[in-house]
């Protein structure tokens, strides 16, 4: 039986690649053959990421061009060469050998909740995590969040806790502080309280939010605790599982509202607006704060 030609393959396997993508939803152009490669676009919004999957003598060569730090970027990646990141950096401080880490997402996005977590771990667990490319969040793409928190929930058990604020709670809230990082102070000390009564951790570290110190509630004696606030604190392996598990957590709520019918999109851009006054339009006021965070000047510019 004769085996198809390089050529062919290159062609077979740039299909190949274009079911994946759109597997996950992702647009993608047609394929486009020039001398020596097929080539074909993947596009988000304003962004675009080109796939190139050359053939020759040595064989299949498959290269992405695009901004690298973009999430789509990643994403792509990713899918396509099946990468998953392992580069966690060597650490170049000193972690405590058990400790809490919080992290939360979200506060920036206008559609969607916010998403707290806090995460406990070990000298075992922390080496663990690191090995299965724990970091921070913000440097992962989608796809690559999925399977990575899929992991932390194995390392971890049931040493962690989120709290996931809805957009029509986090609006009532919002009325009654008057301020989201007294919102977020809420959040993060919940999470914490909550995992505090099953471990056996003396250090707390938080993504620092806020100029002020934590406050606790009244229940829990915290001078017996060292409490670390940081900025970029996703360097703290716990941290950088907590980052991760809350994007998972909201991730999965976009996800949903898809499904349902309403593909929502993160972020503060001009789409974004569009698609809230769309909805104001077509459902009213009372509908979007299901869906939206009010107090944004996104929304405010709107009502």
């Amino acid at each position: 039986m004769n085996q198809p030609d390089i050529k062919t393959k290159a062609v077979n396997t740039t299909k190949e690649f274009i079911q994946q993508l759109n597997k996950y939803h992702f647009r993608t152009s047609e394929i486009t053959e020039k001398q020596y490669h097929f080539e074909f676009d993947v596009l988000r919004e304003k962004e675009k990421v080109k796939v190139l999957v050359y053939f020759g003598k040595k064989g299949l060569k498959t290269v992405i061009q695009g901004n690298q730090k973009s999430d789509l970027y990643k994403e792509v990646e990713e899918i396509v060469t099946g990468k998953l990141y392992l580069d966690f950096d060597e650490q170049q401080f000193d972690e405590p050998e058990k400790y809490i880490g919080s992290d939360e997402t979200g506060k920036g996005d206008v559609f969607g909740p916010i998403v707290t977590c806090a995460v406990y771990v070990d000298k075992n667990t922390n080496k663990k995590l690191r090995s299965v490319g724990v970091r921070d969040s913000k440097d992962i793409g989608q796809q690559q969040i999925i399977k990575i928190a899929k992991e932390v929930e194995k390392i971890v058990g049931d040493n962690y806790e989120i709290i996931s604020i809805n957009p029509s709670k986090y609006n009532q809230l919002y009325e009654n502080f008057g301020n989201i990082n007294e919102i977020l102070n809420w959040s993060h000390t919940k999470a914490i309280e909550n995992l505090l009564s099953k471990t056996s951790a003396e250090v707390i570290i938080t993504d620092k939010f806020r100029k002020k110190d934590l406050d606790f509630s009244k229940e829990f004696n915290f001078s017996n605790y060292t409490i670390i606030q940081e900025p970029k604190a996703e360097k703290y392996t716990a941290v950088a599982a907590a980052s991760i598990l809350a994007k998972k957590k909201q991730l999965d709520w976009f996800e949903r509202q898809k499904k349902n019918g309403l593909p929502l999109i993160r972020g503060a851009s001009q789409e974004v607006k569009e698609l809230a006054e769309t909805l104001l339009k077509v459902n009213g006021k009372k509908q979007l704060s299901e869906f939206a965070k009010m107090h944004f000047k996104t929304i405010k510019s709107l009502i």
